[in-house]
């Protein structure tokens, strides 16, 4: 990964952990539009991370939801 590649995943991780713990779904959209204020490349590498880390979390989840319920029927 590039420098600005880690810098946006780190935002990435600490967004969803925020976003955990308040329940505001604003937050991505606010550091969103901060960034493309600032840096483009950033905002970029942001949102490609956190739209990679949301979509891995909603299929592990997908898959724990399956196996769970392939457990319940036998």
């Amino acid at each position: 990964m590039s420098y600005i590649d880690d810098l946006g995943d780190e935002l990435a991780q600490r967004c969803i952990a925020a976003m955990a713990e308040t329940g505001s779904e604003d937050l991505v959209n606010e550091i969103g539009k901060l960034l493309g204020a600032t840096s483009q490349s950033l905002q970029e590498s942001f949102m490609t991370a956190f739209r990679v880390r949301r979509a891995n979390a909603r299929a592990h989840a997908m898959i724990d939801a399956k196996l769970a319920a392939l457990k319940v029927e036998r």
